[in-house]
């Protein structure tokens, strides 16, 4: 059984030389993995991992199929980690590489049965779990608190999904880059706070102070800040998409190049506003305030906008 599992290992051989043992062999050894060529010892293939494949190949028990021309052993494997496989069993090193390649050296190392480098690898995995686990630990209602006493608060890049902050002074705080899914913001003075591409989907934000806020390139998919004061806030290229600003104020608001596809601003105040690019098909602006808004070359064919206050709104090139 063995022999035909590894004849079938060394196929597509030009010729087959019958070796009756392997202490005939010189030490070193050529193979031919998928087209990749290797020199190695027999030493190295058989010590670290004597319960492996390439220990059995080569263990002296075995015929095995050579190129005549090269006197290579073939093995019908991609060759791309193969040289990470030797260097573990000359060094017994699990090489530092990203996740997907683990996976891809994973399969090569299940391939050979190679079960300390099975074990290695899982040990590397678990420790970079562990390290980004410990990295992305998220802070409590109290730990947010306790920080912002400080007169500089940054919480770039950290985690605070479905943190409850509501009614809290985080004015200035910088959260550019974190996760901040379905936190409650609710009555919160985040004046002059920074958003920088967040994600805080579904966040609330209901009557929060978000004056002259920096939201650029945030995504705030299905947010409410209904009530919100948002006068001179930076939304440029965020994604609003059904969001709610319900009676929100957005004087002098930026938002230029905004998706707001499907959003609710039934009411809300964008006297001032720059709206250029920003995409608001099937927005709803009932009722909306857009004096002076500039609304030029905005396509408003498919907006909402019955009782809105349009005097003086910049429209020229509006498709309507």
């Amino acid at each position: 059984m063995l022999t035909h599992l590894l004849c079938r290992w060394c196929c597509s051989c030009l010729s087959r030389l019958s070796l009756p043992t392997m202490k005939n062999f010189d030490s070193v050894v050529r193979l031919n993995i998928g087209g990749m060529k290797f020199w190695t010892t027999t030493d190295t293939l058989t010590q670290r991992e004597p319960d492996s494949m390439l220990a059995a190949m080569f263990s002296g028990r075995h015929t095995l199929c050579l190129d005549s021309d090269k006197g290579y052993v073939f093995v019908d494997r991609d060759g791309k980690h193969f040289r990470h496989i030797l260097n573990w069993l000359r060094d017994g090193v699990v090489p530092t590489l990203e996740d997907s390649e683990y996976s891809e050296l994973m399969r090569e190392a299940e391939y050979y049965q190679m079960l300390g480098l099975i074990d290695g690898i899982h040990a590397v995995l678990d420790k970079r779990k562990k390290e980004d686990d410990e990295l992305h630990t998220e802070l409590t209602r109290t730990d947010i608190i306790k920080c912002i006493q400080s007169e500089r608060v940054r919480f770039r890049g950290v985690n605070l999904s479905g943190l409850d902050l509501s009614k809290l002074d985080l004015s200035y705080v910088d959260f550019s880059f974190a996760c901040l899914k379905n936190v409650f913001f609710s009555r919160a003075n985040l004046q002059c706070a920074k958003f920088r591409d967040v994600d805080a989907e579904g966040s609330i934000f209901h009557n929060a102070t978000l004056r002259e806020c920096e939201f650029t390139g945030a995504n705030l998919r299905g947010a409410l800040l209904a009530g919100a004061c948002l006068q001179s806030a930076n939304l440029q290229d965020a994604c609003l998409v059904d969001s709610s600003f319900c009676g929100a104020d957005l004087r002098s608001a930026h938002l230029q190049n905004a998706d707001l596809t499907n959003a609710n601003l039934e009411g809300a105040v964008l006297e001032g506003a720059n709206l250029k690019g920003a995409k608001l098909s099937n927005a709803n602006l009932k009722g909306a305030n857009l004096q002076r808004a500039y609304l030029r070359h905005v396509n408003l064919r498919d907006t909402h906008l019955e009782g809105a206050k349009l005097d003086g709104a910049n429209l020229l090139g509006a498709i309507r």
